[in-house]
């Protein structure tokens, strides 16, 4: 069975709480379970991840690498823009990236327009609110095969 990983950045524990005109009112463990039954659907395992130190982050891409995931779907949040040990850490991944946002960032503030990971991921999906993860996951599951 192919694993992959799910990685949600900082604040997004928050989802539910936080700024609900972006991000509406769902919260991270019900984004959590429609990942995992959307896996269910496709035969795959999806582990999920949150944190709010980007050393951890790292650390967890590394994992992603030292256990030949089939892919990484990663949601960075604001260190999307700005993460340099975090694309570093993507970079050393030989498998699919797929970079998600529920919210579309080049229809906000200027500073979120621009992902220093667009270089080295696989693609980006984002202003679809919770469905952003669901096609993230397909993207992985079908860049893999």
């Amino acid at each position: 069975m192919k694993k992959f990983i799910m990685l949600h950045g900082v604040n997004h524990n928050m989802f539910g709480k936080r700024d609900p005109k972006q991000y509406g009112t769902i919260t991270l463990d019900e984004i959590d379970e429609s990942i995992q039954k959307l896996a269910q659907e496709l035969n795959v395992e999806v582990e999920t991840f949150q944190t709010n130190h980007e050393g951890e982050m790292v650390e967890k891409i590394h994992e992603a690498f030292l256990n030949k995931l089939d892919g990484v779907i990663i949601n960075a949040g604001a260190w999307t823009h700005y993460s340099y040990a975090i694309r570093d850490a993507l970079a050393i991944l030989t498998v699919p990236v797929v970079e998600i946002h529920m919210s579309n960032i080049h229809a906000r503030e200027a500073f979120r327009h621009e992902s220093v990971f667009a270089e080295i991921i696989t693609g980006q999906i984002s202003g679809f609110g919770e469905e952003s993860y669901l096609l993230g996951v397909r993207a992985a599951v079908a860049a893999s095969k």
